[in-house]
Parts: structure tokens; C-alpha cells; sequence
């Protein structure tokens, strides 16, 4: 059984463009992942196949069908969760690092969607049986605020609010080195990195992103800063602060190999969300306070300088 995901006109912008990258760009996919749904024929451009260097041209019109995912039972698990709020149409939880946030392949256990399940009777079901009621993501080792919707007029409403940017997110980091101007931002495009598919890379081709930083202190070879993301590409606090010559301390995929400080992960928090409550139509804010590997990473740094 297969699922058309979409059918759309190529944008003026995009002709030229190979399919894949086309493809791999607009939708949550790896380039790798669209090349072999190309060469099984499951895209169609004009409702004829093509190969994966096809350049796209004026009035195309593509077709992808996804094969549906093979049915898999995600069991609930009595994970202990750090909510900090819940209604019949949201929960917001505080993430721990180290958590992933939904099952994948070779991963079905221990994600926050098992502890949901066991949790909550209800989630949204729009994102199927591996993301019942997740609505936007946060790396594994990225800790922090999190909404999640409990039926499918809560999600839609979240949803809408993500695609139109009125949904609030600060974050915190400590970065390498330090910045020297107390403000600014970074609007660079993010996309698939063109020789590690498994990494994001700002990139021509990419799509738009912006994020604006904040120092809210400074070390002598580190910087405490805030972060707020105006869009949400995958990676994007973390490329966009590599981008600019400070990688997140702990982040070995973006930044520094070697990291001098024993840590289990990127030192990112999600400190803060700001949404339109999807039932009430109220402005709402939810802060998770900084947890425990960020506050020692901090008084660390400061004993060094004493």
C-alpha cells in the first residue's frame, strides 16, 4: 500500500535543481532515502519516472509515494516524566538529556513516547504509531521544554502555529570562545551537509533559517548565551553557532573532537516555550529551569577563573 505524500508544482526558484535535493530539502527525508524511492519509481514527475539527477523544470509537477511504514506495536513504559503542565489538550514536559524523543528503527524503547503512552490515554494520532503527539522535536542530548498534544485539534492548532512562526523558543548554551558583540543573529540557509548526509551544513541550497543570540555571559574561554529560533531546521542553534566560530561545548558533531570537560552531550537547554493554548486561544509560557549538567558546567568554568 503506498501513500502519496505529495503532489506539487516546482517553485520558479527550484528549477534547475536535481530532484533529490529538491526533494530531500522539503521534506523530512535523507537525500539517500528519496534516491531509492526514485530509482523504485515511486516518484513521478509529470506522472513519468526519472532519475535522481533530473533537473527540475517549469511546470513540473511531482509525486511522491511513500511505502507505509511496517505496523509496529510501541509498548508504554513507566518512565518517569518532569511535566510541568497538562490539560485534556496539552502536556509540557521538561526532557532530560540523553532521551530520545520518539521510537526509530533499532530504538523502541525508552523514548519519551513510551513514557508518554504509559502515561497519558490519549495523544494525537496525525503523526502515526512511532510520534503519537509530537509535535516538534528535541535532539537526544538536548534537554528542555517540550509540548506535546494530547488529540488532533490540539496538534493541528501547534502545528499551524510552528509552520507561522508565532510559537516562541528560547534556549540557553555555553559556546567555545567568546563573543564579543553582547547581541546579533545568524541568517544563513540549513540543508543536508553535501558530503555527510547525516549532518546539517549551511548550505546555498538550503532552506532559510534565522536565530538570534544573546550573551548573557562571558568566561574567559567560553560564552553563556541565549538563543531564540525564528524557524526550525534541524540542527539549527547548533550549525548556525559553529557557523559563527563558537560550537556548542560538548558538541562533538558540530564542534571540537577533543572537548575538555566530561560531558555527555551538546550543553543546549530548551528553557523556554511560548505558545497560543490550542482549546483556551490564551498566550502561554513554559520554563524548564537549567538542570543539573548545565548549572555544574557553569560553576566549573567559574572556579577555573577564580
Amino acid at each position: 500500500m503506498l501513500k502519496e505524500v505529495a503532489r506539487q508544482n516546482v517553485p520558479l526558484a527550484d528549477i534547475g535543481k536535481r530532484i533529490d535535493v529538491f526533494l530531500a530539502s522539503e521534506m523530512d527525508y535523507t537525500r539517500s532515502y528519496i534516491k531509492k524511492l526514485i530509482l523504485e519509481g515511486l516518484v513521478l514527475v509529470n506522472d513519468d519516472t526519472v532519475k535522481p539527477n533530473y533537473k527540475l523544470k517549469e511546470n513540473d509537477k511531482i509525486t511522491v509515494n511513500i511505502p507505509e511504514a511496517e505496523k509496529i506495536d510501541i509498548e508504554p513504559e513507566n518512565i518517569p516524566l518532569d511535566i510541568l503542565y497538562e490539560d485534556e489538550d496539552i502536556i509540557v514536559i521538561n526532557k532530560p538529556q540523553g532521551m530520545v524523543v520518539h521510537p526509530a528503527p533499532g530504538n523502541y524503547s525508552g523514548t519519551l513516547v513510551n513514557a508518554l503512552l504509559y502515561h497519558c490515554k490519549n495523544l494525537s494520532g496525525i503523526n502515526g504509531v512511532l510520534r503519537p503527539g509530537i509535535v516538534h522535536r528535541l535532539d537526544k542530548d538536548t534537554s528542555g521544554v517540550m509540548v506535546v498534544a494530547k488529540n488532533d485539534k490540539a496538534h493541528l492548532s501547534l502545528a499551524s502555529q510552528i509552520k507561522d512562526r508565532k510559537i516562541l523558543k528560547k534556549y540557553v548554551a555555553v559556546v567555545e570562545g567568546v563573543i564579543k558583540e553582547d547581541e546579533g543573529y545568524v541568517e544563513a540557509p540549513i540543508g543536508r551537509h553535501h558530503a555527510d548526509r547525516k549532518k546539517m551544513a549551511v548550505v546555498e541550497d538550503g532552506r532559510y533559517a534565522l536565530t538570534l543570540y544573546k550573551v548573557l555571559e562571558r568566561f574567559k574561554n567560553n560564552t553563556y548565551v541565549e538563543a531564540v529560533i525564528k524557524t526550525g531546521r534541524t540542527h539549527q542553534i547548533r550549525v548556525h553557532m559553529a557557523y559563527i566560530g563558537h560550537p556548542i561545548v560538548g558538541d562533538t558533531v558540530y564542534g571540537y573532537k577533543k572537548q575538555k570537560f566530561n560531558l555527555k552531550g551538546q550543553v543546549l537547554h530548551a528553557r523556554l516555550l511560548g505558545i497560543i493554548h490550542p482549546a483556551k486561544n490564551e498566550y502561554m509560557e513554559f520554563e524548564a529551569p537549567l538542570p543539573e549538567y548545565f548549572v555544574k558546567l557553569i560553576e566549573k568554568i567559574r572556579l577555573t577563573e577564580m
